[in-house]
């Protein structure tokens, strides 16, 4: 199932966002789409800058929600340089979140 709206994105970046933070990780911004062309996800650095944090920027239209879920909880591992075993209990825990937020927007 794809996401239906850009608020269904906007409630999976808080939710991942607030768990990152739980857990004592950086928690990126999450943006839609990327800038550069052709990518489903990308991760910019804003380096120097205040409120530094990275950016990870991801291809919602057209996709599948597991597969921009999955690019939004790899961009909080790679954003936090994680390796495993520490990125697989993350990834783990950022999927048992998601899976107890409820993504759907009232109409």
């Amino acid at each position: 199932m794809e996401f239906s709206s850009t608020v269904e994105f906007a409630h999976a970046a808080r939710a991942l966002t607030r768990a990152a933070s739980r857990r004592s990780l950086i928690a990126p911004s999450f943006r839609c789409p990327p800038r550069l062309v052709g990518v489903d996800r990308s991760i910019r650095r804003r380096s120097g800058a205040a409120g530094s944090d990275p950016v990870v920027s991801v291809r919602v239209r057209g996709r599948q929600r597991e597969a921009v879920l999955a690019d939004m909880i790899e961009g909080v591992v790679v954003s936090n340089g994680l390796a495993p075993p520490d990125a697989d209990r993350v990834r783990n825990d950022l999927w048992e979140v998601m899976a107890s937020v409820d993504l759907r927007v009232a109409s």
